[in-house]
Order: C-alpha cells, then sequence, then structure tokens
C-alpha cells in the first residue's frame, strides 16, 4: 500500500484523491550506513518490537579468524576490493564480501556490519 502515491491526480469525479492514512514509522526511510575506516563508532537504531539494532559507522579494527579457527582483532589498513559496488573500493566502504587489508594479511569480510556491528573477517589463503 503506497498512502501518498498519485494525489495529483483527481478521480473520474474531479475531486481531489487523499490519502486513507500518513507513514508509519517503520515505514520511514533514511540513508543507508556505509561504514568505512576511522576510530570506531555505531549508532544504535529501534526496530520493530522494541529491540535494537547497532550499525557500524566507522572501524579501524576486525576480528580475523585465520584458517585453523583462531580469532584476533587487527588494525584494518584499507578496502582492497569489493564486489558489491566498484565505487565503494575507491571510497573504502566496508561491506560483507569486501576484500580488506589488516596487519594480519588480507582478509574477507563475512559479516554484514550495518546489521551486525561489528566487523568479523577470514584470512585468505595465500597463493605461491
Amino acid at each position: 500500500m503506497r498512502p501518498l502515491e498519485n494525489l495529483t491526480k483527481r478521480k473520474a469525479t474531479g475531486g481531489r484523491s487523499r490519502p486513507s492514512r500518513g507513514r508509519r514509522a517503520y515505514e520511514r526511510d533514511g540513508y543507508s550506513t556505509e561504514p568505512v575506516l576511522g576510530e570506531s563508532t555505531s549508532r544504535p537504531s529501534r526496530t520493530r518490537g522494541g529491540g535494537v539494532s547497532t550499525a557500524v559507522v566507522t572501524s579501524d579494527v576486525a576480528n580475523v579468524s585465520d584458517s585453523k579457527g583462531k580469532t584476533t582483532k587487527s588494525k584494518i589498513l584499507r578496502v582492497k576490493k569489493s564486489p558489491a559496488n566498484r565505487d565503494y573500493e575507491r571510497r573504502g566502504v566496508i561491506t560483507k564480501g569486501a576484500v580488506i587489508e589488516t596487519e594480519a594479511g588480507e582478509a574477507v569480510v563475512t559479516s554484514r556490519p550495518t546489521d551486525d556491528g561489528v566487523i568479523n573477517a577470514v584470512l585468505l589463503a595465500k597463493s605461491n
């Protein structure tokens, strides 16, 4: 249902079309959060049902797991590749699937920073 659509159009009788109701809070739309490098900050937002979702706004560390399953916190140096959007590579936006360069080596992001509130990554195997 789109309550505010086609208000400029008139009815067949010539009368005005008015919405049956206004927007609800859950129908509100905002700008998407695009996590970039920087001192770690996050933004909480209320979800339907009263829960709280946390989105990463800026971050300089990632939880990096190696092939043996050991996880350590590692500093993010830069975003190398982003299959989600070529523009994200240039701007350094961190998304799921992005290849990031960390102090531990190259890693691929496995979490969704805007939904999970944390950046988890898995080290890529070195090809020689």
